[in-house]
């Protein structure tokens, strides 16, 4: 596998804009769709990069149908991770 090398890194502003059109959203978007929501024009290897970084922390899921944000901060729910068993 070659890496190819990066153009562009994104800065926090714009992590934050793609962090929050994914927040926002009412179920999964295509990359195409969350660069038509952005309040700026975004690299497409920039939007790459965020979302890899996105996933690799547990904040997003990425499937067939598309990209969806699934973190939740809730202590109750860490709680219940924590406390629940394995069948």
């Amino acid at each position: 596998m070659q890496k190819s090398k990066i153009i562009h890194y994104p800065n926090l502003s714009t992590m934050l804009e793609v962090e929050k059109v994914l927040r926002n959203a009412n179920g999964p978007l295509s990359k195409e769709e969350i660069k038509r929501r952005l309040p700026t024009k975004i690299m497409h290897q920039t939007l790459n990069l965020i979302l890899a970084y996105m996933e690799n922390r547990g904040l997003i899921l990425s499937g067939t149908k598309g990209i969806l944000w699934t973190y939740n901060p809730s202590p109750k729910l860490q709680r219940a991770i924590e406390k629940g068993t394995e069948i």
